[in-house]
Formats: C-alpha cells, structure tokens, sequence
C-alpha cells in the first residue's frame, strides 16, 4: 500500500505559479486587444470602409460596361451569323441557278450541234449526190464521145467501102455547090 501512496503523489503534482508582466495592469492579450481597437478606428477615422467601397463599385462598373459589351458584341455577332448563314442561302440559291442555267445552255447546245450535225449530213449527202451526178454526166459524155468517135469511125469504114473517088467527087461538087447558096 505505501507503494500506492507513493505512486499518487506522482501523478498528482503541484501547480506553480507564472506572474505574467502587466503595464498599467494590462497584461499583452490586452495590449493586442488594444492595438486592434486602434487599427479598427484608424481604418474606420480615414474612411477605409468607404474607399473599398468605392474600388469595389468601380470594379463592379467595369464588369457591367464588360458585360453590356459583350452583350453587345454577341448579339451583332448573332446578327452577323443571320446575315452570313442568308448569304450562304442566296450563294446556293444563286448556285443552283447557275447548274440548271448551265444545264439548259448545255442542253441547248447540245441541240444545236445535233442540228448542225443533220445539217452537215444533208449538206454532205447533197454535195455527194452532185458529185456523182456531175460523175454520171461525165461518164455519159464520154461515152457519147466514144460512141460519136466509134460511130464516125463506123461511118468511114463504111463510106470508104461503098464509095469510090467518083462517088467522092460527085457529093463534093454538090457541097460546093450548095455553098454558094447560102452566101
């Protein structure tokens, strides 16, 4: 038991006593106390409060002019976009029409070159014709040549066969004769 004595006056202890160091009976929390009542009238004898305000309200102007800005410039960028998504319908309307104008001028071409087509055939068929029109009357030329030649030919093997010097004679007199008259 005396070793259970011993062992709570251990745990026990004595408290001592610390003096803390006070000027005209403030000790520091209250000199801290004071310094912060001095700061809190500074601030508040320059106006501090109001200055802040100020800044602040300053600030908060700029941030509203930012903001109308911003409204502002959003809204003639949505005016902006109409306008450029209007012109980008006018370019496609304006291109469409350009397709089907170049449609209709292709078409249109390509009915003309099928007429210039038949045109030049039927001009080249006429002319073809005529060459071999003009190869017909050629070829009957000649042959009326050749037949008027061969006749002849005929003809004086014939009076060359059938008439003699006397025959000759009587039908040049004759010729003769008859030329006279004619004069």
């Amino acid at each position: 038991m005396a070793e259970q004595a011993h062992s709570l006056n251990a745990e026990v202890g004595t408290v001592e006593l610390h003096h803390e160091p006070a000027v005209f009976g403030i000790t520091a929390p209250g000199f801290v106390a004071l310094s912060m009542l001095a700061v809190v009238l500074i601030i508040l004898v320059n106006k501090v409060p109001g200055m802040i305000g100020a800044m602040l309200d300053k600030q908060i102007s700029k941030i509203r002019t930012q903001l109308d800005e911003a409204s502002k410039l959003r809204s003639e960028a949505e005016a902006m976009l109409a306008e450029a998504k209007a012109r980008t319908a006018s370019a496609d309307a304006d291109a469409k029409a350009v397709v089907a104008n170049a449609q209709a001028e292709a078409a249109a071409m390509q009915a003309k070159a099928e007429a210039d087509a038949a045109e030049l055939i039927a001009r080249r068929t006429r002319m073809a014709e005529d060459k071999i029109a003009a190869a017909e009357r050629t070829a009957i030329q000649a042959i009326r040549a050749k037949a008027a030649d061969a006749a002849t030919s005929a003809a004086a093997a014939v009076i060359a066969e059938k008439h003699g010097a006397e025959a000759d004679k009587a039908l040049v007199d004759k010729t003769i004769a008859g030329l006279g008259r004619l004069n």
